[in-house]
């Protein structure tokens, strides 16, 4: 039996952390079955989510838990890619998580009005004596990661513009396809996925989303692949509501 941990819906999607969206992706786009349980990162092999007890082997990070995956059920979620098309898929990967990945940590635990209505939250199960030091402490670290990450040593107006570049990217790569490598999904569609979908979910407010909402392929491709990947999920189509705002 496989168990994902991660930490749950909330924040408008089916899965907080986008990591282990993709993740779930994967094991929904294998077939394989498997349970899910809500856990603190703290818990993990290494300190993060995802990871996966599969059969009581342990595996942490999405990145490695594919790679399990693939090897123990003989899944090839690049099926039918060529050595040029799992390069560009790869590089791709790298852009979302490494770069990408980090403007959308920034707007849901650096922008004052989202911490409060978004992480924030997940410390209301502690005492109220504890609640705020927890919350300065736990901000105070994603900060500094942010900031490692190169990220959020620049200014709001140029972490803005690193982010549209990225989401142009993606836009022209996807162009009109159904998905970023052709007509079918492929593993990278997990990690854009993942992603986009923190993003444009209706929840957090911030001048990125704005902007990811005005590229209409990759706004109709975030609801494409929910629908494929998380029918159950009660999710509104983002089309209506671009249309709305584009008014």
């Amino acid at each position: 039996m496989i168990t994902l941990y991660g930490a749950g819906a909330n924040f408008g999607v089916p899965e907080v952390s986008p990591y282990v969206t993709k993740t779930e992706v994967h094991l929904r786009m294998a077939g394989l079955p498997y349970v899910k349980e809500a856990a603190m990162p703290q818990l993990s092999p290494k300190g993060q989510l995802p990871w996966l007890d599969d059969d009581g082997e342990l595996i942490a990070d999405s990145h490695f838990i594919r790679l399990h995956l693939e090897k123990k059920y003989a899944v090839d979620f690049d099926e039918g890619l060529s050595l040029a098309e799992r390069a560009q898929a790869w590089a791709i990967e790298r852009m979302v998580e490494n770069h990408f990945g980090w403007t959308l940590a920034h707007v849901r635990w650096l922008i004052p009005e989202n911490y409060a209505k978004g992480p924030a939250q997940f410390f209301a199960a502690l005492p109220p004596a504890l609640q705020e030091d927890m919350r300065r402490d736990i901000q105070g670290r994603v900060a500094e990661n942010i900031r490692a990450a190169g990220v959020g040593r620049h200014s709001e107006a140029e972490i803005l513009s690193l982010g549209v570049r990225s989401l142009a990217a993606l836009s022209a790569l996807l162009g009109a396809k159904q998905f970023l490598m052709g007509c079918r999904p492929s593993g990278v569609d997990a990690v854009a996925f993942g992603m986009l979908a923190g993003l444009m979910a209706p929840y957090f407010d911030a001048p990125i989303r704005e902007r990811a909402m005005s590229f209409c392929n990759l706004v109709a491709y975030v609801d494409r692949m929910m629908a494929g990947v998380y029918p159950e999920f009660d999710w509104a189509p983002l089309a209506p509501a671009r249309e709305t705002m584009a008014a």
